[in-house]
C-alpha cells in the first residue's frame, strides 16, 4: 500500500455498480509497472499498487465471471 498521489488520473471501474461498491485505477501508471487502485468512497484511503500481470489477471477473472455477483 502506498499514500495517495494527487498527479494520479482516476478512472471508476465500468464493472463498479451504484450500490457502493466502487473501484477506481489509475491506468496512465501502468507504464511503470504497476497499477494504482483505490476505494472510490475513501479518496484519502490507502492506495493498493499492484503489478500489471496481477491487475491484468484479476481483470480477466472479473470479466470472466470468477469472482461471482455482488
Amino acid at each position: 500500500m502506498s499514500s495517495e498521489s494527487p498527479s494520479l488520473r482516476w478512472v471508476k471501474s465500468s464493472y463498479s455498480g451504484n450500490g457502493g461498491s466502487c473501484v477506481e485505477w489509475a491506468p496512465d501508471a501502468a507504464v511503470t509497472g504497476t497499477v494504482p487502485v483505490r476505494d472510490s468512497k475513501d479518496l484519502a484511503g490507502p492506495v493498493l499498487t499492484l503489478p500489471t500481470t496481477a491487475f491484468s489477471s484479476f481483470v480477466a477473472g472479473v470479466k470472466g465471471g470468477e469472482f461471482g455477483a455482488v
